[in-house]
């Protein structure tokens, strides 16, 4: 039953699932509860298995539902992995921007979700814990450098102070969006001219070769 504001009966044009991976206590679940519910624990507690969180945003006057996964780091859950990457559309990759490892393991994440994650996933590069500046072992130069060469959108990240979280994900899933429209635009109108609906039922995403803005790389585009 709809609330006074129609929330409930509310039209669902696309659903995004994004997957969080990376360390354990690097604060996936903290951006989670940032991003969903807009909530921080100090006493949060590792993640065990697999949970996910919704919001429903509007871009470009479309109505998003985020689908955001979220499970543990450590190397015993690792037997979830087909099942989590399954169907997702975009990624954050985070790592502690206090502590170098988190970074250095970067590299095997991103392996990982590329061997089970479609190849054209957008992924955006996350350093989190940035109020803890006087604590860096990252230099956000080191992470744009590997965003770049990777092609991945990079941010630094404050859950506890709320900074660049929703920027984050507003990012990922308005690249989402923009590839996913553009190519629905384009099977409508092939399939007008041809008869054939059937190419609007494609998942795989095709992100065109376009530059873009700011200091953000062109992202994931398979070579």
């Amino acid at each position: 039953m709809a609330n006074k504001h129609g929330e409930f009966n509310q039209k669902i044009d696309y659903v995004f699932k994004v997957v969080l991976i990376g360390d354990s206590a690097v604060g996936k679940s903290q951006l989670l509860a940032r991003f969903s519910r807009n909530e921080f624990s100090l006493d949060s507690k590792a993640t065990v298995g697999v949970e996910f969180q919704t919001r429903t945003l509007n871009i470009d006057h479309k109505t998003i539902k985020a689908q955001i996964w979220d499970t543990a780091g450590q190397e015993r859950y690792r037997a979830v992995t087909s099942a989590y990457y399954r169907g997702a559309v975009g990624a954050m990759l985070v790592y502690d921007m206090t502590k170098r490892q988190s970074f250095d393991h970067v590299v095997r994440w991103l392996e990982e979700l590329r061997g089970h994650a479609d190849k054209n996933i957008i992924v955006m590069l996350i350093g989190n814990k940035s109020d803890l500046s006087t604590l860096r072992a990252v230099p956000s130069e080191d992470a744009k450098e590997f965003a770049q060469r990777e092609n991945l959108f990079f941010m630094e990240t404050s859950a506890l102070e709320s900074t660049n979280v929703e920027a984050a994900f507003l990012t990922v899933l308005t690249e989402i969006y923009r590839i996913i429209s553009k190519k629905a635009l384009v099977a409508n109108d092939e399939s007008e001219s041809s008869g054939n609906s059937s190419l609007l039922k494609g998942t795989e995403i095709a992100i065109p070769p376009e530059p873009t803005g700011g200091n953000q790389s062109s992202c994931c585009m398979s070579t």
